[in-house]
């Protein structure tokens, strides 16, 4: 594989998701629902796994996702998806959300995910990220 076309790839496939956490998306707690935190970062992940490959994909797996603090409602939040890591015909994303107050600089990660993609061709079977071409 060329490395200096991995190298760009994983540049502009780097992907930034701000979102509002409001009380639709939360649970009895008042927290974002993780249930709502997976699906926003398998959406930040696969629009990332997209911009590298080129190709259509789709989600296989994801490995641990880590929680390491309830998000409330009310704050601002911003996913980053970076591919870290291609194979022959799939992909590791890592997805990072960090929590931003609205009125003040402070900025902290919340949450912390690796999501795995497959490359498909038109009969959804496994291909190649890189063909010759490329």
């Amino acid at each position: 594989m060329n490395t200096l076309l991995i190298q760009k790839r994983e540049d502009i496939s780097e992907t930034r998701v701000a979102k509002m956490v409001f009380p639709s998306t939360t649970n009895h707690y008042d927290t974002l629902f993780g249930g709502e935190a997976l699906k926003w970062m398998d959406e930040v992940a696969y629009i990332a796994a997209t911009r590298f490959a080129r190709k259509q994909v789709v989600t296989i797996s994801t490995e641990q996702v880590d929680f390491k603090r309830p998000i409330p409602s009310g704050i601002l939040v911003e996913l980053v998806a970076r591919v870290i890591h291609v194979g022959r015909t799939s992909l590791k994303v890592e997805v990072n959300i960090f929590l931003e107050e609205l009125y003040s600089d402070k900025r902290e990660k919340a949450i912390t995910g690796v999501f795995n993609f497959v490359a498909i061709d038109e009969n959804k079977r496994p291909t190649p990220i890189f063909d010759g071409n490329d």
